[in-house]
């Protein structure tokens, strides 16, 4: 099942060593099969508040998306984007295609009552 790494950039800065960043991620996503699906696009909140950009990169699988984070190659150049951006981070497992959400709603309704 995907898993995707999902971060909220709040003050993107185009620093020196964002770019260094920037230039160096992709090596260290491709040994997890990782690829950005969002990166920074136009982002319309339709609820609360949501200032600066989103990055969401899809991954194989949970092992594979915390295999990368935890990776020397990505704890390496981590700081260059931490040090200058306020953030955070998370990995997420997807769901299957067979997920329904009334079917969870109906499983939750069982257990609350």
């Amino acid at each position: 099942m995907a898993a995707y790494a999902i971060a909220h950039l709040r003050n993107p800065d185009p620093h020196p060593d964002v770019i260094d960043y920037l230039r160096r991620i992709q090596a260290t996503l491709d040994p997890y099969l990782g690829r950005f699906l969002v990166h920074g696009g136009a982002v319309e909140v339709r609820e609360g508040t949501l200032p600066g950009d989103v990055v969401v990169i899809e991954f194989p699988g949970i092992e594979q998306a915390r295999a990368w984070y935890e990776s020397a190659a990505y704890q390496e150049i981590l700081p260059l984007r931490t040090d200058h951006i306020e953030s955070t981070a998370v990995l997420v497992e997807g769901v299957g295609p067979d997920h329904s959400a009334a079917r969870l709603g109906e499983t939750l309704g069982e257990v609350a009552e």
